[in-house]
């Protein structure tokens, strides 16, 4: 990573894009997803990292995330979502980035380096009068962004310790949350589906109410990604049916030994 430039709004979506794909193989390695046996030992950002090596699995995840890109690059996007479900389809765990903050540029202009920031009111006159349109970003350092992404990356390898055992048959799948702006995303084919209800937003006349599984009943931040202006956060949420799982197995009777 160390070797591309953020200077463009492609390049900047294309890493976190990149950061997405190591977190989630990641996330279901530690989370037990899939057996441990079907992953391989692979570095990135410098540190060790799990991959899946079912071609299956590993086309899902490059196809999901070229999904999530495309609606990046559009600027719709609020919130990304890894969701585990129970096998009862119940959310137990969403592992959120917030890519809110990111900068707004046009889609003609995605390719356009941006501009380097400016010292004085007279620079900025100067140049709106010389540059039209004028994209502006901040000034990124590609080295803080890959060391601050291996924190992340080094969090996300102990979250199975944190976040306690899984219930067995246990899926997963990649959302997207998008800003209130935002048109919902209609082609063919369609590669999103709307996600069930409690894990969606409602609005009741002029306000916005939380679906009953967003927000969780315990977050663990992860990390707040922060280079320039170029900010994201990560954190963990755990569902209502999670806790009511863990409940219901501590209060089952333990097996008497013979």
């Amino acid at each position: 990573m160390s070797s591309c430039q953020l200077n463009t709004f492609v390049s900047l979506v294309s890493t976190i894009c990149s950061l997405l794909t190591v977190a989630v193989h990641t996330i279901l390695y530690e989370r037990g997803i899939y057996p441990a046996s079907t992953f391989l030992s692979a570095q990135t950002y410098n540190c060790p990292v799990r991959q899946n090596r079912h071609p299956k699995v590993c086309k899902w995840i490059d196809d999901a995330v070229a999904a999530v890109k495309t609606e990046l690059l559009k600027g719709t996007v609020s919130r990304i979502a890894v969701v585990i479900y129970s096998a009862a389809s119940q959310p137990l765990e969403r592992f959120l980035f917030d890519v809110s903050h990111l900068p707004i540029v046009p889609p003609s202009e995605v390719l356009t380096e941006f501009e380097e920031p400016l010292e004085s009111d007279d620079e900025v006159d100067e140049v709106v009068e010389v540059v039209e349109p004028d994209v502006t970003a901040p000034t990124i350092n590609d080295v803080d962004v890959e060391e601050q992404f291996r924190a992340i990356m080094q969090r996300l390898a102990f979250c199975g310790s944190t976040l306690g055992k899984l219930p067995d048959g246990c899926s997963f799948t990649l959302c997207v949350e998008l800003s209130d702006e935002a048109e919902p995303p209609i082609r063919h084919p369609q590669p999103w589906i709307p996600s069930q209800p409690s894990l969606q937003p409602r609005a009741e006349g002029d306000k916005k109410t939380m679906g009953s599984d967003l927000g969780g009943v315990k977050t663990t931040p992860v990390r707040t990604v922060e280079a320039g202006d170029f900010f994201l956060e990560m954190w963990i949420e755990e569902s209502r049916a999670k806790e009511k799982l863990d409940q219901e197995r501590r209060k089952a009777p333990k097996p008497k030994g013979h």
